[in-house]
């Protein structure tokens, strides 16, 4: 009887030793290790160019409604913003009827503001022919590589104003002598490109006109 019970009592002492251990030899789960996150820095986007700036110099009585109205359609479809001037600030009126509200006083242009200057035609456009500040607004045009156009008889006034000297221009057919006397060499056609300076001849050349200079545009840099 003693032997058993020594045998039972062995048997207790190894199963409890067993079980030690297993306490013991209990594992730690492993730290998961720090991943390391790559920041992308996205690439810069090239910002947009600016928008052309156009002026369109109208005259405050008689100008040439579609002289005006179908190339500014063609500019602001391009994303150009135009500017208006004339004599006066009141609204101007069209031969056919159209009237513009001028946005500033022709004397209040600042060439440097603009990459194209406009001078629109009809038959009140004479009253710019011999105006000084139209003139020296066609001058500074030309001096500042800026795109200079006219059409109808406005090429009148740049002629008066010297920018034509050397220069092939057209003009409507009446007109021919005013500008060749100042120096143009006319050429009968309905749309005269001479560097950046544009010249149309009547108003049906009015979408050929404007689709020339935003071509003369799209060349600057």
């Amino acid at each position: 009887m003693k032997r058993l019970i020594l045998i039972l009592f062995a048997v207790v002492l190894v199963i409890a030793g067993c079980q030690a251990g297993q306490k013991k030899e209990k594992k730690v789960a492993p730290v998961p290790e720090e991943k390391v996150v790559e920041e992308t820095v996205p690439a810069s986007t090239p910002a947009a160019p600016a928008p052309k700036r156009v002026l369109m110099v109208i005259a405050h009585e008689d100008f040439r409604d579609e002289e005006y109205s179908e190339p500014r359609g063609i500019f602001e479809g391009q994303g150009m913003q135009v500017t208006v001037a004339s004599s006066s600030l009141e609204p101007a009126k069209g031969s056919l009827g159209l009237e513009v509200k001028p946005d500033l006083l022709l004397e209040q242009a600042n060439v440097v503001d603009y990459d194209a200057i406009i001078f629109v035609g009809g038959v009140g456009s004479v009253e710019y022919w011999h105006d000084e500040n139209a003139h020296f607004i066609a001058q500074r045009a030309v001096n500042s590589d800026k795109v200079l156009a006219a059409i109808c008889i406005a090429p009148v006034t740049l002629a008066n104003a010297g920018v034509l000297e050397g220069k092939q221009a057209t003009v409507w057919s009446s007109r021919i002598q005013e500008i060749t006397e100042k120096g143009a060499q006319y050429v009968d056609a309905p749309v005269v490109r001479d560097g950046n300076i544009v010249t149309a001849s009547d108003p049906k050349a009015a979408v050929s006109f404007a689709q020339t200079i935003v071509q003369a545009l799209g060349e600057q840099q």
